[in-house]
């Protein structure tokens, strides 16, 4: 096997011109690398691919709980409940219950040309303050979130704070609010297991006109088994009451 050799005259050029590039490169004044600010590290993780999915990002609905605006991945061990407006008697929200924590969906209908969570979180914090909800908004595993505690007395008569996350994810006209409670905002094995289910729902716009914030329509599978309401949460975190219930999935 032949090799090509370098001549001697050629080879010491090279690294003649290696060792002038390194001292210029030395005695170059070094500029200060870049460090992102916490603005636009947080706006990069916004701009990240984070669900749910567009139901054009998807290759087939097969194996997914088809709710009509909304598609659910069925897991081990999770509830799927719809919750029923009381005066139109129609879906608004979809509940998913897994080990103790719980997480409401709803989907509405956005502009083409922008996003909706600026504007409703703006909304969501001075509508919680005015109802002793105590907001503060952070950096979330789906960007800005609010956390809201609300005054409550528990069964014994002990006074605490029952407690809430609200998630606000943009999509291509379309915009999902997501409301987490009970263990999904004590521990973080329960908050993880809800944001991957989450992040795993398929939203179904539809091409049909419609205005910004319009509920996109949810359908009650024919197989749901209706069960009373729980008692209701305090506002603005309660969800709607709920009637039609699907049965628990896996």
């Amino acid at each position: 096997m032949s090799r090509h050799r370098v001549p001697a005259e050629e080879n010491e050029n090279m690294f003649g011109r290696k060792k002038k590039q390194s001292e210029a490169q030395d005695a170059a004044p070094q500029q200060p690398e870049a460090v992102p600010s916490a603005e636009d590290a947080a706006a990069a993780r916004r701009q990240e691919p984070q669900g749910p999915l567009d139901v054009a990002q998807i290759d087939s609905r097969d194996g997914y709980l088809d709710l009509g605006a909304v598609l659910v991945r069925p897991r081990t061990g999770l509830g799927v409940r719809l919750e029923v407006d009381e005066r139109t008697q129609r879906p608004r929200a979809v509940a998913l219950d897994l080990g103790g924590g719980s997480v409401q969906v709803q989907a509405f209908a956005a502009p083409r040309s922008e996003g909706l969570w600026d504007e409703v979180r703006r909304e969501l914090v001075q509508s919680l303050r005015t109802s002793n909800g105590e907001p503060t908004v952070e950096e979330g595993p789906f960007g800005l979130q609010v956390l809201a505690r609300f005054p409550a007395t528990a069964s014994d008569g002990t006074r605490g704070f029952r407690l809430a996350r609200f998630v606000g994810v943009d999509g291509p006209r379309w915009f999902v609010r997501a409301v987490f409670t009970g263990t999904a905002v004590v521990t973080a094995e329960s908050a993880a297991a809800l944001d991957e289910v989450v992040r795993e729902l398929v939203v179904v716009r539809g091409d049909r006109p419609m205005p910004p914030r319009e509920l996109l329509t949810l359908v009650v599978p024919e197989d749901a088994v209706r069960r009373p309401a729980p008692d209701p949460e305090p506002e603005p975190a309660r969800p709607p009451r709920r009637g039609p219930e699907i049965t628990e999935i896996g």
